[in-house]
């Protein structure tokens, strides 16, 4: 049995369609890390990116958001 193989940016491995990689959002990220996080710069340069994704919230569980059913039931229940 033979090993995935390395496809380069933009190639396919199994025939599907795949989206052409984009570039890094590096103005969202220094406005997390500098603004949001207050980061002094020399801890936002040195960490890792599974770091700066757990600070930025990204490893906390997703909760759900309201649907129209929802919002119609918090509007009955609180009309104000």
């Amino acid at each position: 049995m033979a090993g995935p193989s390395l496809a380069a940016a933009g190639d396919s491995v199994d025939g599907a369609d795949r989206a052409a990689p984009t570039a890094f959002p590096w103005h969202r990220a220094l406005h997390v890390g500098l603004c949001l996080l207050r980061l002094p710069p020399a801890i936002f340069w040195a960490m890792t990116p599974i770091e700066f994704h757990a600070m930025a919230g990204g490893l906390s569980p997703r909760s759900s958001s309201l649907d129209r059913a929802g919002l119609a039931a918090m509007m009955v229940l609180f009309p104000d």
